[in-house]
């Protein structure tokens, strides 16, 4: 892989000379239009872990088009060259060393550039602006560039309105003419999580972006919605006439959808501290999980379709009561306990944690839906830190057979267990589906068992992670796996009765568990009260 050419469309094509190349997964339609992607906060984690080696592998697939350039903006004093190194550096950790010495790596980092300033500071968005047109003049982008807010989410409304009062937002949302006539490309966008702490700063967060750009050129990224066996679930649903019949109160019992892991906090004490569980997880990750499960049918795979449906979702799940949130969300704090066979401390005795806190790391809230198609089918979502297994699933539990035909067969428990669907999302992405079977023999003997199929062995490997599909999406204008501000806000809305009676009692209600369990006895009564279970995946 040390050659590298590019087709008519101007996308990159390694092995031009004879290497072996990788087959771009993209048809000539879909190849992205020479850019600019300006990362702020380009020396930070995110980008070193994630951003700058996602934008290597898409030149290792042939995505990158011929004129994309990379520029950072920090506070660092930093040359382009030394920015180069570090991103070197950085595609060195994730694939191993030595991946930076191809011709891959070094085509994709040739014309490297660093902006230095403050992030309030209009002089250093002078200097941005003036090396975009340089670009532009230099590299062909077109006007076309997307902004990457890789900082904390403080930093968000500083370089919204700076961008803003720079004029580095204009140009046309899939590209229009200036006043002279000259297409002056598109600009885009992209915020990371979290969109706001609660409802009131994201609403402010939203009026800020709405003063600056355009919805259509905003992507807020949530990488769990990039995942493959998320994307699949509208294709199960809606490509399978045998599922979407059944799929509403008749024949769902519930829906428990499951983030799991089983690590501590680690080095993100301070904030998982202004953050807690319901936050981090349920509020964005599951939250719109369940609106994938639950959307009805968009009249289209585009965009708009697709979040029309799941911001209705959103505007009908049924306000939590301040004053009975207990009866429907538990929040739990661990303690020292064991996983995976290694004594662990508890949350309290993390690093850069108070001694006395009383943030959750364990939630589980129970939601319920009011339309037509959910009314009465409870979901229940929880996430939690030091938990058994590392797992995110989607589990379906069907309604058990109205009549129980086999009274004398000899059945654990008594009854036929529920048939369950189980999406996993990770570690390993495929679905299940759990039936009765006879055993064989002359009496008759039920037992459980799994219809099963993972990626990389039914299917396909996987072409490209949660990073590179939200980059190249960007890239083409696609924001079918992006939020909208409303959706955002809905996503608020729901849990904030949750936190409001959290934050008005903060020492009382945070149950413990112990390191290495599912979670404090309190979320399995929220759930044994409507006469279930937790899965134990």
């Amino acid at each position: 892989m040390d050659q590298i050419g590019y087709d008519e469309s101007g996308a990159t094509l390694l092995g031009a000379s004879g290497a072996a190349a990788l087959e771009s997964p993209l048809s000539l339609a879909h190849r992205p239009e020479p850019c600019a992607v300006v990362l702020f906060g380009v020396t930070g984690d995110l980008a070193s872990r994630k951003l700058v080696p996602a934008l290597y592998d898409l030149a290792c697939h042939n995505v990158l088009p011929r004129g994309f350039s990379l520029v950072g903006y920090g506070r660092k004093p930093m040359s382009g060259q030394e920015m180069r190194v570090l991103s070197r550096d950085a595609i060195d950790s994730f694939f191993g060393t030595g991946t930076a010495e191809t011709r891959t790596c070094n085509d994709m980092l040739n014309d490297v550039h660093y902006v230095q300033g403050q992030f309030d500071d209009p002089a250093g968005y002078e200097r941005l602006a003036d090396t975009l047109a340089e670009l532009d003049r230099t590299k062909r982008t077109g006007g076309n560039r997307i902004f990457y807010l890789a900082t904390p989410p403080s930093l968000f409304p500083v370089i919204i309105a700076r961008l803003g009062a720079a004029g580095l937002q204009r140009g046309g949302v899939v590209g229009t003419p200036d006043e002279h006539g000259e297409n002056r490309g598109w600009v885009r966008v992209v915020i990371e999580k979290p969109f706001g702490s609660d409802l009131d700063s994201a609403r402010a967060l939203n009026a800020v972006v709405r003063s600056a750009f355009d919805e259509r050129q905003v992507y807020r990224i949530d990488h769990y919605l990039a995942k493959e066996t998320v994307q699949n679930i509208l294709v199960f649903r809606f490509a399978n006439g045998i599922f979407e019949p059944i799929w509403n109160r008749r024949y769902i019992d519930f829906v428990q959808i499951t983030a799991a892991e089983t690590l501590g906090v680690e080095h993100r004490g301070a904030y998982y501290e202004e953050a807690g569980a319901l936050r981090d997880m349920i509020q964005n990750h599951l939250v719109q999980l369940m609106t994938m499960t639950a959307m009805e049918p968009p009249v289209a795979f585009d965009a708009d379709a697709v979040r029309d449906e799941k911001a209705k979702v959103l505007h009908a799940v049924r306000p939590i009561p301040v004053e009975r949130v207990e009866q429907f969300a538990v929040r739990g704090q661990y303690v020292e306990g064991t996983v995976g066979g290694q004594v662990v401390p508890g949350y309290r005795q993390e690093e850069r944690v108070a001694p006395d806190s009383s943030t959750e790391t364990f939630a589980a809230v129970k939601f319920l839906i009011d339309n037509w198609r959910w009314q009465g089918v409870p979901f229940y979502l929880r996430t939690g830190k030091r938990l058994p297994r590392h797992v995110t699933e989607i589990a379906i539990t069907f309604k058990r057979p109205p009549y129980l035909l086999f009274r004398e067969v000899d059945i654990p428990g008594g009854r036929v267990p529920a048939n369950d669907l189980i999406m996993r999302l990770q570690p390993e992405e495929g679905l299940a589906l759990n039936i009765e079977a006879k055993i064989p023999g002359p009496a008759i003997r039920l037992q459980p068992v799994a219809l099963n199929f993972s990626y990389g062995t039914a299917l396909e490997e996987l072409p490209f992670s949660a990073y590179e599909t939200l980059l190249l999406d960007c890239m083409v204008g696609d924001q079918t796996l992006f939020n909208r501000d409303d959706q955002v806000e809905e996503a608020w809305r729901v849990v904030s009765p949750v936190l409001e009676a959290w934050r008005n009692v903060p020492d009382r209600g945070v149950m413990v568990y112990e390191a290495g369990t599912w979670g404090p006895e309190a979320a399995d009564t929220l759930v044994a009260n409507d006469g279930h279970v937790w899965r134990r995946p």
